[in-house]
């Protein structure tokens, strides 16, 4: 059984401005590292939501990949945000890192992009669902769109203790939000980390909302449309206990 300590930091983003975005998140990471396992940042971090990816898009390995490698490596945690990331000559991808003291990065890429904005047009999508281990918690990371497809959550439930949520969900469809985090931990018996950045760019606004949901949907979450760090521990064998006690996933057809 583990317990980890996860950060998620509700961030404004400088629009395709990376290399401020990397100035002003250091300052952020380095405030919580000592006392968190794991740090979460928003979707597209280091750029904003942008749908201008010849200018945004970085190869594997690129300035918000090294970012988080080095974040990692000096403040020796596990730390993961998305990133507007080529592959070849496909569309690009809106790419979920995660980097590790250990100098290694995990990537899942986004599977639905976000077709009613047009990230569809610009974005290609993932085709595989991952899980990774970070300090004895079993973690599935997913990108904003992804978390109105239960189906996906599902698929994962069994291998996962901690669904790991990174948006850019604009504040008019704040409620979504907030409802569909809940829903995913309640409907799997596991904790959901859902962090939303604040702030405006490419002429949305966004309110935050980041939360902590625990496998029975009770909620830790920053209020106010204001940068924050939420801070809480995530306890795997709660997931264990609250399945034990349920058996709803057994009942699934």
């Amino acid at each position: 059984m583990s317990k980890i300590r996860v950060a998620a930091v509700q961030h404004e983003i400088v629009w395709e401005s990376p290399e401020e975005n990397f100035e002003r998140l250091e300052k952020r990471v380095a405030s919580v590292a000592g006392g968190a396992d794991l740090i979460l940042l928003s979707e597209m971090f280091s750029t904003g939501f942008s749908m201008d990816a010849a200018r945004i898009v970085e190869p594997p390995g690129g300035p918000a990949h090294q970012f988080l490698q080095r974040m990692a490596d000096t403040f020796e945690v596990a730390i993961g945000g998305s990133v507007a990331t080529s592959r070849g000559d496909d569309l690009p991808v809106n790419r979920f890192v995660m980097a590790a003291p250990n100098h290694s990065l995990r990537y899942y890429d986004k599977i639905h992009p976000f077709s009613y904005g047009g990230e569809d047009e610009h974005y290609g999508a993932g085709t595989e669902l991952v899980g990774w281990d970070v300090a004895g918690l079993r973690v599935t990371p997913f990108v904003c769109y992804d978390l109105r497809f239960a189906d996906e959550f599902w698929a994962r439930a069994l291998d996962t203790d901690c669904y790991l949520v990174v948006a850019n969900w604009p504040a008019k469809r704040a409620e979504h939000w907030k409802a569909l985090l809940r829903a995913r931990a309640i409907e799997n018996l596991a904790y959901v980390v859902g962090v939303n950045r604040v702030g405006s760019g490419g002429g949305l606004d966004y309110l935050g909302d980041t939360m902590i949901v625990d496998p029975l949907g009770v909620v830790d979450a920053i209020t106010g449309p204001v940068e924050s760090t939420l801070v809480s521990t995530i306890d795997n064998a709660e997931v264990r206990r609250q399945r034990e006690r349920f058996g709803f996933l057994a009942d699934r057809r």
